[in-house]
């Protein structure tokens, strides 16, 4: 074989090596990151949390939005999150980063609740 046809051939064998560590992916394997959890939100709206309850895996952000013209907040019944009084259009985050179940109301409406399950 010539020098340039070895070299060509050399060429092709790292492209194709650089090609399949691509696809394959970081050491581990196919698979090996796994993606964040995606944000989820929660509407408030007409007196109500919408959904009142969400179910979203560990390390999920969850977002309160206040669609309301009324004051509203969102606050843990066990102290683990507290929002500000959100006024119209006002938004509060809280990334659950522990499994369990977090049961939530509006200090202001206290008959409005909600709940979020985490797994």
């Amino acid at each position: 074989m010539s020098g340039k046809a070895a070299r060509i051939g050399l060429v092709t064998l790292a492209i194709a090596l650089a090609a399949m560590l691509t696809t394959v992916g970081p050491v581990g394997g196919v698979g090996a990151q796994e993606k964040a959890p995606a944000g989820v939100e929660v509407k408030i709206d007409n007196f109500s949390f919408g959904p009142a309850t969400v179910t979203v895996p560990v390390g999920t952000t969850v977002t309160w939005t206040n669609r309301d013209d009324i004051p509203h907040t969102a606050v843990s019944t066990d102290g683990v999150f507290k929002s500000k009084v959100m006024d119209t259009d006002d938004k509060f985050s809280f990334v659950f980063n522990k499994p369990g179940t977090y049961p939530y109301y509006c200090t202001i409406h206290p008959k409005m609740t909600g709940q979020i399950i985490v797994q």
